[in-house]
Parts: structure tokens; C-alpha cells; sequence
């Protein structure tokens, strides 16, 4: 599936509206990705039909998205790193710029000690160097960076639910 951005908005330019109904089936698809449509619609008083058809209209609204999560070092990439990223100016280009890298995973605009932060999975240490050297830093606007170096990757999920 193709990624969406965390900012993605219904036709009409409003933030997606999301009901306990919808809200509870996000909670099933967490707890498992593949549990069919049947056993979700059991759980939350649907159909079928209805809950795939909730399931799709959260998808294109970028409410959620259905995707095998893994750890980048087991499957090929040696290093991961948080970049903190200092800006002149407008932070919107910028991120933009960050966002549209394949090696970038998300980017947060922050307040604090970093106008924005980027997660990046590399190759290797001399990929991780261009990615920031070459590649971030050569960004219009950006004044510095920081890195921090994933050494061991201890958790990663998604299970917060909807609280």
C-alpha cells in the first residue's frame, strides 16, 4: 500500500470524523491486521459488508493504514537512526523535502530544542552519511542536525489503541 501522509484529509478539507464503532474495529485490526472481516463484525455488532466497507473508507481517509510492521536489522538494514533537524524559516518545505525521502519513516514537526524530527532506516553507516551529509543537509533551509543512533532497537508497536 502506498504511504499517506499522517495529515491526510476527507474530499471536503475537514479532519476525518472517526465513531466508537470505527474506533473499536481500529482496535481489532491493532490487536491483529489479518482478522477477518467476519470475527471483527462479531466483535463490534456489524456485518460483514459494514465492517469492510468501514474498514476501506478509514484507509482512504489516511485514518489508518494496514501494513507489516518489521525490525529494519532483521530484514537487511544495519542502521536506523532520529534525526533532529534545525530550520530557517518556514518548516513546511523542509518537511515536505524530508518526507518525500525513501529513507525517511515519518517526520514530526516538534517544539522544543529541534523544529523537526525524521526517523531514518539506511543501509549502512556510509548510507546513514550520505542520507544526512549530502542529502538532508543540502535542504533549502535547514541550519543544523542532529543525530541519534540507533544502537538496539528494545520496542516497537502499535498497540496503544484508540484510548
Amino acid at each position: 500500500m502506498a504511504s499517506r501522509s499522517a495529515d491526510s484529509r476527507t474530499g471536503n478539507g475537514s479532519t476525518p470524523t472517526v465513531d466508537a464503532v470505527s474506533l473499536a474495529i481500529i482496535e481489532q485490526l491493532q490487536e491483529d491486521g489479518r482478522r477477518p472481516y467476519a470475527a471483527i463484525g462479531k466483535a463490534v455488532g456489524l456485518s460483514e459488508a459494514a465492517v469492510r466497507q468501514r474498514v476501506q473508507k478509514l484507509l482512504d481517509q489516511g485514518v489508518m493504514q494496514i501494513v507489516a510492521v518489521t525490525d529494519p536489522l532483521t530484514v537487511g538494514f544495519k542502521r536506523q537512526a532520529m534525526v533532529g533537524i534545525n530550520v530557517e524559516g518556514d518548516l513546511d518545505p523542509v518537511a515536505d523535502a524530508l518526507a518525500a525521502m525513501s529513507e525517511v519513516e515519518y517526520v514530526v514537526l516538534t517544539a522544543g530544542s529541534f523544529d523537526l524530527m525524521v526517523e531514518v532506516v539506511c543501509e549502512d553507516d556510509d548510507h546513514l552519511l550520505e542520507v544526512i551529509n549530502k542529502r538532508i543537509r543540502a535542504i533549502p533551509g535547514v541550519r543544523s542536525t542532529e543525530s541519534f543512533v540507533y544502537l538496539k532497537l528494545k520496542k516497537q508497536t502499535y498497540m496503544w489503541g484508540t484510548r
